[in-house]
């Protein structure tokens, strides 16, 4: 049973590929955004880390523009790729 914190991500392949890709990328997107919005509180931010944080916020804003032209398939790659991203960002 997935954690009541943790995104539920079992519909995948049932034929709602595209709301639950786009739930996934958002997910992780949000967790960069946070982790910048972090990053930028802290009394001296560090450059890199922003950089390789907005780098890969950037990234899921260009997977989830791609997802309207997706197939079925990739929708649903695309999706169980994010939900593995977002498991491994929300360990501790």
């Amino acid at each position: 049973m997935p954690d009541a914190q943790e995104p539920d991500f079992s519909q995948l392949g049932d034929g709602a590929e595209t709301d639950t890709a786009l739930d996934a990328v958002r997910a992780v997107a949000n967790w960069y955004t946070q982790q910048i919005a972090a990053e930028r509180r802290t009394p001296l931010p560090d450059e890199e880390r922003m950089e390789e944080l907005k780098a890969a916020r950037q990234a899921a804003l260009d997977d989830q523009a791609r997802l309207y032209a997706a197939s079925p398939e990739d929708k649903t790659r695309i999706a169980r790729a994010y939900a593995a991203r977002l498991k491994e960002l929300m360990e501790p």
